[in-house]
């Protein structure tokens, strides 16, 4: 095992901090070579902290995640958990804390019709009917449940396993634990339609972790290339000259690093430069879409959502680690069904439905969604009561404790129900997963122990699940 390796072992495994790491070592003995660039230093301090150098607990699953985020929370008694006995209570009053008497209209079937997709047979909406031909590839956990039925704790939970915007972000945590395959990209990518996303920079950040694992923020409202990575390319200077530059500036700044005794924000932004100097190649072909032939970009679809999971592809399949894509509709509205929802419900699917299917498609096609982790998901469900507003059309309101979620690739067993919700929607009844459980079992997908994957900060080991979670293991291949 090499130093970094070891440097990495220590870190991973909460065993304490050993006396001299390797990006002090690094700079002591680089105090005479004032010519050395700052690739060359960057590179070995990213190594010695584990970002260029890919490894695990536990033999990994899955190398890449694309969680593609419903942001608001879809109906899970619409999309994947068919609840015929919801027709038989329809109109009935639910009893207990949950339901909210001033604001429900009893129990509200579903109008979409279930049918058993694929050779697996497992049940999904009518509303879903592109992510029904792919079933057998996916994997549907019916049982997930979390804290809090409020948009901001609940998104701040599912991104950070925290209900305060105090925690770094699982994205964070997976570049942290495995690093980056690709020097010259990001490792940590989130696609965002709007600036207007609730909560907004906390469910991406890296908190108390490296600045190195933080995420690189792109607006996707815009899909061409100079817009979404705007302003890297200089527009004066080559890049031999910028080179020249550079190196210049890595000698002052190594110098004011020394002064400063390693100080990890001024790190960070020394390794912010020197990939913004590499995206002026690789992504700026990377970022390009229309690179694509037509077919490919037609089978997903033109709205930003569906560009958005065909530039996650390609993010993936260039190295990127953790890749999140929000959805907004065609208005930059969140997926609320507050009211109307039996007509919103399938005019949200259909965009998302289109878009997360042919993503899942293309990268079957291309042999990287057998390492690839996709995740399909809101913050959580809908009720499965009406709710009204004054005289508008029924809705659905928030709900924690039973919904549904969608997976494929990265390991896990296609063509399979998992966990159950009670007859009408209302609480996770057979093997309920909470969020905890849920990241746990992406960590060990990509061969990190979730108990082990610890960051010391404020004198006391914290880790993405804190002291819960469990890994699912009845869903892994």
């Amino acid at each position: 095992m090499t130093h970094a390796m070891n440097l990495r072992h220590a870190r991973c495994t909460g065993s304490g901090p050993v006396p001299v790491n390797r990006r002090e070592l690094l700079q002591r003995m680089c105090a005479g070579f004032g010519g050395l660039s700052l690739t060359g230093l960057l590179g070995e301090a990213a190594r010695a902290d584990g970002l260029l150098a890919p490894s695990g607990h536990h033999p990994a699953r899955a190398k890449r995640v694309i969680f593609l985020f419903m942001n608001g929370g879809p109906s899970h008694v619409d999309t994947f958990d068919p609840k015929p006995m919801l027709k038989e209570y329809e109109g009935k009053q639910p009893s207990g804390k949950l339901y909210r008497e001033s604001k429900g209209a009893g129990f509200l079937p579903s109008p979409f019709r279930f049918h058993k997709s694929g050779r697996s047979g497992v049940e999904i909406s009518e509303s879903l009917p592109n992510l029904a031909r792919i079933i057998d590839d996916c994997c549907v956990i019916r049982s997930m449940h979390t804290d809090v039925p409020n948009h901001e704790p609940g998104l701040l939970l599912m991104h950070t396993g925290n209900v305060q915007p105090i925690r770094p972000s699982l994205g964070s945590w997976v570049l942290y634990g495995l690093g980056s395959e690709n020097q010259n990209l990001p490792g940590y990518v989130v696609l965002r339609p709007t600036p207007q996303i609730v909560v907004g920079p906390a469910l991406w950040s890296n908190s108390f972790l490296p600045p190195a694992v933080q995420a690189s923020s792109v607006i996707t409202s815009d899909m061409r290339v100079e817009k979404l990575v705007a302003n890297v390319r200089n527009p004066t200077l080559g890049l031999a000259e910028q080179r020249e530059q550079i190196d210049l500036l890595a000698q002052l700044n190594q110098r004011h690093l020394r002064r400063q005794d390693g100080d990890p924000e001024l790190d960070g932004q020394i390794r912010a430069m020197e990939t913004a100097f590499k995206m002026q190649t690789r992504a700026m072909e990377t970022f390009d879409i229309s690179r694509e032939p037509q077919y490919v970009r037609d089978a997903y679809g033109s709205s930003p959502f569906a560009q958005s999971c065909l530039l996650a592809r390609r993010l993936v399949e260039d190295g990127v680690r953790f890749v999140s894509v929000y959805y907004v509709n065609k208005g930059n509205q969140p997926w609320d069904t507050h009211q109307a929802h039996n007509e919103n419900h399938p005019k949200l699917c259909a965009d998302s439905d289109r878009a997360s299917a042919a993503l899942i498609a293309d990268l079957k096609q291309r042999g990287l969604l057998d390492d690839t982790l996709v995740i399909w998901s809101g913050e959580f469900g809908r009720t499965p009561y009406a709710e009204n507003q004054k005289d508008k059309p029924a809705g659905r309101d928030h709900h924690h404790t039973a919904f549904s979620l969608l997976m494929a690739g990265g390991g896990l067993k296609g063509g399979m129900a998992y966990g159950t919700s009670d007859e009408v929607g209302m609480n996770a009844a057979e093997n309920p997963v909470h969020i905890n459980d849920l990241h746990a079992t992406i960590l060990h997908l990509l061969g990190l122990d979730h108990k082990r994957l610890t960051y010391r900060y404020s004198g006391r080991d914290f880790r993405l699940t804190d002291v819960a979670g469990n890994v699912v293991h009845e869903i892994i291949a």
